[in-house]
């Protein structure tokens, strides 16, 4: 190990480090003696870690665990086989379930402040979720036919030999299906219904597709008819919804998630309830929320031509209206509230004025990156909403990702 030292470290040289925190990507952070950042995948907070520099740059550096010379209390040798044989899919199994939720926690709080410049938020973990054979869509690649999954960090594929947050019905697929010529597999399964699909690309590789006949087959590339002439979506229930899901549709991992986000959105218009008359569901998808939150009226808006077919037919006993189009295009209309589940990027400056625009007294806002919940809290803030709370649902156990609602009550004037 190379001696402690004031001069930035080099690539391929191996440094000790005390981990500060935990940041967003799932990375440890640490400072070296002369304080620039390194970036530790696999450090978690409070350790102490000899790291050997991959990357190096005048303010930050990344690294490479080689030693944990002091283990934080709640790390753990990581329960998959498949990670250990090198597949990067679940990134924090190296620390208790309980310890996950808390760098989440932190995760949020620092992007809060550092992005949004919010400060003293309330913030909870949420409820908790079973961490094993939960997940009922997963999109993998293809390597010699098998569906296989990103090593850490690189383009790299890792062949998967089973998979222990898949739901069975998925794992099944995952242990036995084969998909000679085929690039991308998205594996979906409803678990309450038994409904099973895959969607491969290219589509030219459907037809050598070897998975149980139950298995609904689609080509990407022609999403609007299985393989074998059967309809293209299963079919999940969420709050004792049914609610159809096409094969080009988007829709959350888990069944019990998706539950726990509709709680999660209820607690952040609760003041509002039973009071809705009408409800701006924006960025809907297949109608999640306009079918289970029972407001009197809504208006959904999703720009994805599968989804607004689902929810055309999910909501069509619930007199919502369904609008195709983008958020950003939309005329904002007047409602009691608004639910906002947008992609990655956030709602971003158009979104946000077309939710203030619809002068919603409360918002929940769905976020599932935190720099992005921090951008768009700190512009509904500076539009005149107050921050009520953020609320925290653990759709994807052993991994960074952050799954978040967001509470915002429009402040007196």
């Amino acid at each position: 190990m190379e001696p402690l030292v004031d001069t930035p470290a080099e690539p391929g040289q191996s440094i000790e480090l005390r981990v500060e925190r935990t940041v967003a990507g799932g990375a440890g952070l640490a400072r070296e003696p002369g304080g620039r950042v390194v970036l530790v995948d696999g450090a978690l907070p409070g350790e102490t870690v000899v790291a050997t520099i991959t990357r190096s740059k005048p303010r930050m550096a990344s690294g490479q665990l080689r030693e944990v010379v002091a283990p934080a209390e709640g790390r753990i040798t990581a329960p998959c086989p498949e990670l250990h044989a090198g597949c990067g899919g679940c990134d924090l199994q190296h620390a208790l379930p309980t310890l996950q939720r808390q760098l989440k926690v932190g995760i949020v709080r620092d992007a809060l402040a550092r992005v949004g410049r919010l400060t003293d938020v309330r913030i909870a973990e949420g409820e908790h979720l079973p961490t094993e054979d939960f997940r009922t869509v997963l999109r993998c690649g293809v390597v010699d036919g098998r569906v296989a999954l990103h090593r850490r960090r690189s383009s790299e594929l890792h062949a998967l030999g089973m998979c222990m947050i898949a739901h069975p019905l998925v794992e099944e697929i995952v242990q036995h299906g084969r998909f000679p010529g085929a690039a991308e597999v998205t594996i979906r399964a409803g678990a309450r219904t038994g409904e099973r699909m895959v969607l491969i690309a290219p589509g030219s590789a459907a037809a050598a597709a070897q998975v149980p006949t139950d298995v609904v087959v689609v080509a990407a590339d022609a999403p609007q008819q299985a393989a074998d002439g059967r309809a293209p979506w299963i079919h999940e229930v969420v709050a004792r919804r049914r609610l159809r899901i096409s094969a080009g549709s988007f829709f959350q991992a888990r069944p019990d998630g998706a539950e726990a986000l509709v709680r999660a959105v209820t607690r952040a218009l609760d003041d509002v309830d039973p009071l809705i008359d009408r409800i701006a569901d924006l960025y809907g998808g297949v109608g999640l929320f306009s079918a289970c939150l029972g407001a009197r009226a809504a208006v959904l808006v999703e720009r994805s031509a599968a989804a607004v077919a689902d929810a055309e037919v999910n909501l069509s006993e619930l007199g919502a209206t369904v609008v195709r189009g983008k958020v950003e295009r939309w005329r904002p209309e007047p409602v009691d509230a608004v639910v906002a589940d947008p992609a990655r990027a956030g709602l971003g400056r158009d979104g946000v004025r077309v939710v203030v625009a619809t002068g919603a007294r409360r918002i929940a806002l769905v976020s599932c990156d935190p720099a992005s919940l921090a951008r768009d809290a700190r512009s509904l803030v500076d539009a005149g909403y107050e921050l009520q709370g953020v609320e925290l649902v653990d759709l994807f156990p052993h991994t960074h990702h952050v799954e978040a609602v967001s509470s915002f009550v429009r402040a007196p004037r």
